[in-house]
């Protein structure tokens, strides 16, 4: 009791038994920060039940059944489902400063005053909605300032959703592409859509999922991307859609897939919807020596190849690709070394032959094949000794991440 009788001392007796119980919690059995106040209250034999506190100013009183109404009203106001949640609090510094002075008078290493006050309100959550407090990753976080008149905010944290893509209609990119003229603000070029493209592999997921989440924004990540000619074949693009604020988390995601799905034939499918975590979209963004692309492409040649000289394209191997010319604008200009891992072909004509192709990820196909003057090496065209391009591509498998 020593130790109580300093601190008792130290605040001449004006200390509430939240402030007295916490700077003692590891002198004294207790289940909590009361019930070790009052064991010493009792053994001084004396009353700190309406005192007034000189350490935190009685900012426990603030945790009240009013304050309680008012996070079930902003629960309601914003009509967001949750089954996990942190607390965080903003209190008066000096409050914060006192603590911390009394702490470090009698070498306390205990909880802070902070602590004790987001724990107290997480446990009234706890008990008022049976959902779980969760530091690492949780779907709310109520911010709760009790300077002054307590308010209380809530942050909606985003809802990410993993799944893969596939694309069966040219001429639709994976993400929304803000009209060049007017940079997405609307004008007579875009028929005022702010889009260069009308609908995006993106959009054509997104949409639903805002509607049905009561989304704020919805942003795409896709495990690399093909060009709007391209087809994304096979068992899918990996992707993970995030979205941002969404008030409804809780959702059938088979039944989405399999209506998403519906609406959109002929032009994308999604598929393996599941709910995943934020470090999701980095990962399946991230290249590494396993992964790979398989491709197929129609390539055209502008005069008759020669067959013997087809057959070197078996061969090829380490492929040095300096920025293509035509994604310059937005890329950094340096070389690349890809590998060639597979490649097979079949003649079409005299003039044409179709090529599957397996690469490591980031090995752009319509370059090796055309040279793109040169920038590719090597490539189909200088082997070839003809100029070829690529008339048709499609991806048809992606490794997984």
């Amino acid at each position: 009791m020593k130790l109580a009788s300093d601190i008792l001392k130290e605040t001449d007796g004006k200390i509430c038994k939240h402030c007295l119980g916490r700077k003692l919690s590891k002198t004294i059995e207790g289940t909590n920060n009361i019930e070790r106040a009052d064991k010493v209250c009792e053994e001084l034999d004396i009353n700190l039940d309406d005192v007034d506190c000189v350490i935190c100013d009685n900012i426990f009183h603030k945790l009240d059944d009013k304050l309680y109404d008012k996070i079930d009203a902003k629960i309601n106001q914003l009509g967001v489902e949750f089954d996990t949640f942190l607390v965080g609090s903003q209190i008066p510094k000096d409050i914060q400063k006192r603590d911390e002075e009394l702490s470090e008078k009698f070498n306390l290493g205990v909880e802070t005053l902070k602590k004790e006050v987001n724990r107290l309100i997480g446990l009234g959550i706890w008990e008022k909605y049976d959902k779980d407090a969760e530091f690492e990753r949780q779907d709310i976080v109520f911010n709760i300032d009790l300077v002054g008149e307590p308010k209380v905010k809530i942050q909606i944290n985003p809802l990410y959703i993993e799944g893969k893509y596939n694309k069966y209609k040219r001429g639709i990119p994976q993400t929304k592409w803000p009209c060049t003229k007017c940079k997405g603000r609307g004008c007579e070029e875009c028929n005022f859509t702010g889009k260069q493209y009308p609908e995006s592999v993106e959009e054509l997921i997104s949409e639903h999922f805002l509607k049905l989440t009561k989304g704020r924004e919805a942003k795409f990540h896709g495990a690399g991307r093909e060009d709007i000619d391209v087809l994304m074949l096979g068992s899918g693009r990996p992707f993970v859609l995030e979205i941002k604020e969404p008030r409804i988390r809780n959702l059938d995601l088979a039944e989405i897939e399999e209506k998403i799905n519906e609406i959109n034939e002929g032009k994308t499918a999604y598929h393996g919807l599941k709910l995943c975590e934020r470090p999701r979209k980095a990962e399946i963004k991230q290249s590494s020596p396993d992964t790979y692309k398989v491709y197929n492409a129609i390539v055209k040649c502008d005069e008759a190849f020669d067959e013997d000289k087809l057959k070197e394209l078996l061969e090829l191997g380490e492929i040095q690709q300096q920025t293509p010319l035509r994604v310059l604008r937005r890329r950094t200009d340096m070389v690349r070394v890809k590998h060639v891992l597979d490649l097979s072909y079949e003649i079409i004509d005299d003039n044409t032959f179709s090529m599957k192709i397996k690469t490591e990820g980031g090995l752009y196909i319509k370059e090796l094949i055309s040279g793109d003057e040169g920038r590719s090496q090597p490539n189909v065209s200088e082997i070839l000794g003809v100029n070829a391009i690529c008339e048709q591509l499609d991806v048809i498998e992606v490794s997984e991440k």
